[in-house]
Order: structure tokens, then sequence, then C-alpha cells
């Protein structure tokens, strides 16, 4: 296997420019010497005389001419690559594949990948959005690079940060409750409620937390996410205890005509959010910089409706 080095295809490329072993050397800032030895090195390593010593000079060989046009493109590839890497190690250019889960896909992801790429537009992002097991699997088997999503059971391919973000009770404006500083199970003593899917961890908590206060329980509609419960909350036809990163994507899309207020719930139902990354690689500086903007918002969002 040969063994050539940049420096030798450098002088190769200066020879064949100047069409002088001198004139190469001081284009390169090297000794005649020097250059000579690398040439005579490249022409070994090749196994082919490139240039016919006459007189003191140089002429080249048509097999120099053929590798000269070969070395021009390895050399121009190089600095390509050099200028790339260069590119995403100021975060200017590369590729950020995340997943996210529902409560964070509509408003809060996007919005957080549209200011972090606003200035990087060589950028490029994948952004799906899917169920939590589907987004452990995806980052465990490294084809995302981040996801975001309910904490997964202990998995040696998975890296994860964990957030624990305290439900709040979502209800109308002028509701009666929304003049209270936090809501507790009392309060909604057999009111109707819109709570996620049977056996889902957030349900089992608010059971729990109705079952202590001896509150009537009304789960009056079962849904996969709490997006749409926030619309049966407008129309008066229930109340939610939902986590906060909905909460939060409610007044980015309805800051203005936001027709909903969001109560600490007591006691603490906490939804369970990680950060999660593949555990035997490495996140680029690009990826990096993005989880510590989405840590960030998560901590906010943790304290956003804390009373």
């Amino acid at each position: 296997m040969m063994n050539l080095s940049i420096r030798q295809l450098q002088a190769f490329r200066e020879v064949m420019r100047t069409g002088s072993i001198s004139e190469a050397a001081r284009v390169l800032n090297r000794t005649q010497p020097a250059v000579s030895s690398m040439i005579a090195s490249l022409e070994e390593e090749l196994g082919i005389q490139l240039f016919e010593r006459q007189r003191g000079r140089l002429v080249r060989q048509p097999e120099a001419i053929y590798f000269f046009e070969e070395t021009e493109a390895i050399l121009e590839r190089l600095q390509q690559s050099a200028r790339t890497m260069k590119e995403i190690a100021s975060l200017k250019e590369g590729r950020l594949r995340i997943a996210c889960m529902p409560a964070s896909s509509q408003f809060i992801m996007p919005r957080l990948v549209a200011d972090f790429i606003r200035d990087k537009p060589k950028v490029k992002v994948s952004m799906m959005m899917r169920a939590s097991a589907v987004i452990e699997e995806w980052i465990a088997s490294q084809q995302y690079d981040i996801g975001l999503a309910e904490t997964p059971p202990p998995n040696a391919a998975l890296a994860v940060e964990t957030f624990e973000l305290p439900c709040v009770c979502a209800m109308p404006k002028d509701d009666l409750l929304a003049r209270k500083e936090y809501i507790q199970p009392q309060d909604l003593a057999d009111q109707p409620l819109a709570v996620l899917q049977e056996d889902h961890p957030n349900l089992i908590a608010t059971q729990r937390a109705f079952k202590a206060a001896k509150a009537g329980f009304n789960p009056r509609f079962e849904l996969r996410n709490f997006q749409p419960a926030l619309t049966l909350v407008e129309e008066g036809l229930c109340y939610t205890i939902c986590d906060p990163m909905t909460a939060s994507s409610y007044f980015d899309y309805r800051e203005v005509d936001s027709k909903l207020v969001f109560k600490p719930f007591l006691p603490v139902v906490p939804l369970s959010v990680s950060i999660l990354q593949p555990a035997h690689r490495p996140a680029s500086q690009l990826a990096a910089a993005f989880i510590a903007i989405l840590r960030e918002n998560m901590q906010r969002i943790a304290q956003q409706f804390q009373s």
C-alpha cells in the first residue's frame, strides 16, 4: 500500500507549475534539497520516473502530466474538506437529526431549531415526530443524534438526561377555579377530565393523587397526547392535568387570544422527559450546541408554571 504524503504532492504540484526545483522551493518556503528529496521519494513510492534530468533541467514525463491532474484533484478535495471541517467546527455547516415526542413537535422544537439555525444557512435538519418508544429505538441504533422523549427504561445504548416536569391544570379563563393559586384533586372531584390512554404513567400518577385525596375521578376523554385536550377545555367540556410542554406550546400559538389559564397542580404529578443521545458515539459540536439550548429550554419549562 502506498504511503504518499501531502507534502510530496504539494512539492510535485509546484514543480509541475513552475518547471524547476528551485522555484518550487521558493514557493513552498523549503530548501532545494528538501524539495528534491520529496520528488525522489515520490517517484520511488510510485515506482515511476516523473521527471528526466537533462543538463540541469527537469523534463516532464507523460506519466507526470497524468499524475499532475490527479494531484490537483486530491489537493483540492483536501482543501475543500478542510474548509468544510472549519465550517462544522464553527457550527456553520453540518446536519442535525432530531426525533421528538408529540408534545414538543408542533411549536417547541421547531421554534428552537429555527432560532438555532437562523444564522447557519448550510446546516440541514431532519426533525421527526414519533412516539417515545420509537424515538428510543432510533437513538439507540444511532439513526438520530438527539431525541426528546418520555424517560425510557435503563438502556446501555442510550445517554439520558432527565427532567421531571410538574404537570399543570388547564381551565378556561373565566372558570371559577382560575382564581385559585393552585389546583388540588378536591377542586376537580367528579369533574370531567381529558386524560392520556390507559396505563400511561401520567394517568396512573393522576389517579393516585385523586385516590389519596378521596376525590372522585371522572375521565371523560381519553387521548394519545394533551394537545387536543386543550381544545376540549376551551369548549368548556372538561379540565385536563397536562404536561408543561403542552401548556408552553399553547401560549406559543395563542399568545394574543389565549382562552385558557394553567395553574400548578398539587400534589405534583410529574411527567418524566429525557434528552436522549447515542451512548457509544460522541455528539458532534453542532449537536452538542443544540442540546445545550434544548437543556436550557427544558429547565425553563419546568419552572414556568410553578406556584
